[in-house]
């Protein structure tokens, strides 16, 4: 299993929507074999530029390790919500 962080930015809704769309990424590395590790929640920011014509977004990063295939199945889901303005899936480097 491979060390992964995944950051994404969720349109800006109310509080319980934007739990919603984090709990459904959090529940697919979960149901797919994979271990969450650390949660930054950064919350709602000003974005550099307009995104969808949104100014603001709200900012998650999930630290986690999985298999090669959750991380599939995880930019899949990611590029079909509607509700995901961006999202970056990186590995980190084992030290």
């Amino acid at each position: 299993m491979n060390k992964y962080e995944v950051m994404f930015i969720v349109k800006p809704a109310e509080e319980e929507a934007v739990e919603a769309v984090f709990a459904k990424f959090e529940n697919l590395i979960k149901n797919n074999g994979g271990n969450i590790d650390k949660i930054d929640r950064w919350g709602k920011r000003r974005l550099a530029y307009e995104l969808k014509d949104f100014a603001d977004g709200v900012y998650f990063i999930i630290y986690f390790t999985a298999e090669p295939n959750v991380i599939k199945e995880l930019d899949r889901v990611m590029k079909i919500t509607d509700e995901i303005l961006r999202h970056m899936v990186i590995k980190q480097d084992e030290k």
